[in-house]
């Protein structure tokens, strides 16, 4: 609750001193008739930064920026980190083990951790949607009616993902999150986040191109609004805030559906067709409307590349025994990136209001069909191809269940012993036998001289000897000659080798 409260109160902070001074530079009633219309202004940022829709007059507004997001995210974050630190989940859940701890311990670590980690994240953003609520019903005005469905639904989701990224970041290293996840799992998310990244970077070159070319039309459409310096700084932040939704606009261009500024307009390599658009400067890098070159068609190969290298990825961080089941698993790799790049257009498009302005940015469900199947088929033939050559590169071992199934029976037969009805009597000596074969030992006679009670017996009795002798008579006991050893026998090679002595009492050491 601590943690919800603190980030709702930071993130108001800041927006209402935006709002206020936007509100001194511009008219007031741009932003609000006095100081109570501010807040709600500031109230209805902070509901639009979590993505949360508004209704107005005629239509409703869902083209909000993304980069408004990364304040309540980052604010999140670090309430996250305060809340997991306070309650010392890294010495209660250490992210590593020690070397050597069995696979079923390993694997309920791993749940355990999973679960602690949804729970950190619940109970963060429980308060903050109550919270979310709240301010959507004090953002209430004539013109604009906040949905409070979306604002609840909105404030969840991004708590719990930034509660629980910084649970986990809390709990291991950055390196150590992924390793929550089982081994396909695993594979599939990274690889899936090389093949969203790819494409994310192919459209944010492809804007910056844009307004490189054309960034004489921007500053055009600058002046004509006239905002002033105050003004002009507001514009040029909302712009910034909105080049995250150019961006996923960007990828689906690339991946060959494009995007709509309106309804009955197209902007996609094939061609473009426009309409009245917008008075917004960043809308100036927008193509000239007619057909495009034959050579912007190059850029749905994008698209293929990022699913190549995904799959590569993917087999590397988790190959499959069978080669054919490897292009499966990269296809189901372009399933999620697909959902992936749907979820994004999703969230950069929306109504700007009614009439024709109902329908702007990427078609969600045409972004993620395209992307799956270019990424998927790609990834397919490359997870393929990878995953057989890492494969025939690799020494074969048996599965895991035959490993285990091994050990088992192994243990089993350790247990039991079997005796053989018709022993067989080896030939020659019996050191002579190999692991294979058994012979009974022989066993240690009685008469056998024991050579250590024999060198004691002569010690003592030398002593003895000695002390009843002069002092000057007394031989040294490096004049004393050496009994001679009579348990090693002297075998020599007639042909000049090396001399082999064999102690028979070997056989019950360790050495």
């Amino acid at each position: 609750m601590l943690a919800a409260v603190w980030t709702l109160g930071a993130g108001l902070a800041v927006l209402t001193t935006l709002t206020l001074v936007g509100w001194i530079a511009a008219p007031l009633s741009a932003l609000g008739d006095g100081l109570p219309g501010v807040f709600r202004t500031a109230c209805q940022l902070w509901l639009a930064a979590h993505h949360a829709g508004f209704a107005i007059p005629g239509g409703r507004v869902g083209l909000l920026p993304l980069g408004l997001m990364i304040l309540p995210g980052l604010l999140l974050y670090r309430a996250g980190l305060w809340m997991a630190r306070d309650a010392d989940l890294r010495l209660r859940m250490p992210a590593r083990l020690p070397k050597g701890t069995p696979r079923d311990v390993e694997n309920a670590r791993r749940r355990a951790q999973l679960v602690l980690i949804a729970q950190a994240g619940i109970s963060l953003a429980a308060p903050y949607s109550l919270l979310a609520g709240m301010i959507a019903l004090v953002a209430r005005n004539e013109v604009t009616q906040p949905f409070l469905g979306e604002a609840l639904v909105s404030h969840v989701v991004l708590a719990f993902v930034a509660g629980s990224l910084a649970t986990a970041r809390t709990i291991g290293p950055w390196k150590s999150m992924l390793r929550l996840l089982p081994e396909r799992p695993r594979s599939i998310v990274a690889a899936t986040a090389v093949a969203v990244l790819i494409l994310l970077a192919a459209g944010a070159l492809l804007v910056v191109g844009a307004i490189a070319v054309n960034f004489q039309q921007i500053h055009e459409l600058s002046g004509v609004l006239a905002p002033g310096f105050v003004g002009g700084l507001l514009l040029l932040l909302v712009e910034c805030l909105y080049l995250f939704n150019a961006v996923v606009w960007g990828m689906a261009y690339i991946a060959g559906p494009g995007f709509a500024i309106g309804t009955g307009t197209l902007v996609a390599p094939t061609g473009v067709k426009l309409g009245a658009v917008p008075s917004l400067p960043l809308l100036g890098a927008l193509p000239s409307p007619g057909a495009s070159p034959a050579w912007v068609m190059g850029v749905i190969a994008v698209p293929f590349a990022a699913g190549a290298v995904a799959g590569v990825v993917m087999a590397r961080v988790a190959p499959t025994p069978t080669i054919e089941v490897a292009p499966l698993w990269g296809f189901v790799c372009g399933l999620s990136t697909g959902a992936m790049a749907g979820l994004l257009a999703a969230l950069s498009g929306g109504p700007l209001g009614g009439a024709r302005l109902s329908a702007v940015g990427p078609s969600p469900w045409e972004a993620a069909l395209s992307v799956t199947l270019e990424v998927g088929v790609a990834a397919g033939i490359s997870a393929g191809i990878a995953n057989w050559w890492l494969i025939s590169r690799r020494p074969a071992a048996p599965p895991e269940p035959v490993r285990k199934a091994g050990a088992v029976i192994a243990k089993a037969a350790s247990r039991v012993r079997l005796a053989d009805r018709n022993p067989r009597v080896l030939p020659g000596h019996w050191l002579d036998a190999t692991e294979g074969d058994t012979q009974p030992i022989p066993v240690i006679k009685d008469d056998w001289a024991d050579e250590h009670a024999a060198a004691a017996a002569e010690t003592f009795d030398g002593m003895a000897a000695d002390a009843a002798r002069p002092e000057r008579s007394r031989p040294t006991r490096r004049d004393e000659p050496r009994p001679p050893r009579k348990d090693i026998v002297d075998e020599s090679d007639d042909r000049g080798g090396h001399v082999i002595y064999v102690d028979p009492y070997a056989w019950d050491r360790d050495e």
